[in-house]
């Protein structure tokens, strides 16, 4: 997944390297000295901007959100007049940014979450800010939808957030077979549920 927005800061060149190494090599085998090459700036310059690397996960995590907030905000699907196709739309196109390496489409939060979640918990509370902060957007979307359908049984902020964890764990096998094509048939299997709850199917 591309990303957009940053400024020419050194803090974003710092934070714009931090996303492209970490989604490459993991958090741990990334080293300030990487980061400083890949940003174009001094280690003098990293401190100044962060009092260590963990402030700098901390930092990467929203700095994430931010980038790619955009991409789906302006995205055609919210076109769609019915919230159903909205939802649908938003599937296809995590479908479709599925390709190339993994660290071409996989989630910088879910990278981190993943890595450090116990030996660095303020970067995994920052990652699960970033993955519940997307999960919040589609909420309105997915309420309607159900709305719209009759579905009354089913907790839009809970579905919102499964879809979440389909992409996390499709991106997890991606990585572990080196192989995307099972994460794009998970968003696939995602997508005839949703459409299958919102047609009254059995569940």
């Amino acid at each position: 997944m591309t990303s957009r927005g940053s400024s020419n800061s050194g803090r974003d060149k710092l934070l714009d390297a931090a996303v492209m190494l970490i989604r490459r090599n993991g958090f741990a085998a990334t080293s300030v000295d990487q980061l400083c090459a890949a940003a174009g700036v001094t280690k003098g310059a990293f401190f100044h901007h962060f009092v260590s690397k963990e402030a700098l996960g901390v930092a990467a995590a929203g700095h994430w959100l931010a980038i790619t907030t955009p991409l789906f905000a302006d995205a055609d699907y919210h076109r769609a007049p019915a919230a159903l196709a909205r939802v649908l739309g938003y599937l296809d196109l995590r479908e479709a940014l599925i390709d190339g390496g993994t660290d071409a489409f996989t989630c910088l939060a879910g990278t981190l979450a993943q890595e450090v979640h116990q030996s660095h918990p303020a970067i995994a509370r920052a990652a699960e800010a970033a993955i519940v902060g997307h999960a919040r957007t589609l909420e309105g979307d997915v309420a309607e939808a159900l709305a719209d359908h009759g579905v009354a049984d089913v907790d839009a902020a809970s579905l919102a957030l499964h879809f979440q964890v389909v992409l996390q764990g499709g991106f997890v096998v991606a990585k572990a077979t080196g192989d995307p094509q099972a994460a794009r048939e998970s968003v696939r299997h995602l997508k005839r549920y949703v459409t299958l709850l919102c047609r009254g199917e059995k569940r």
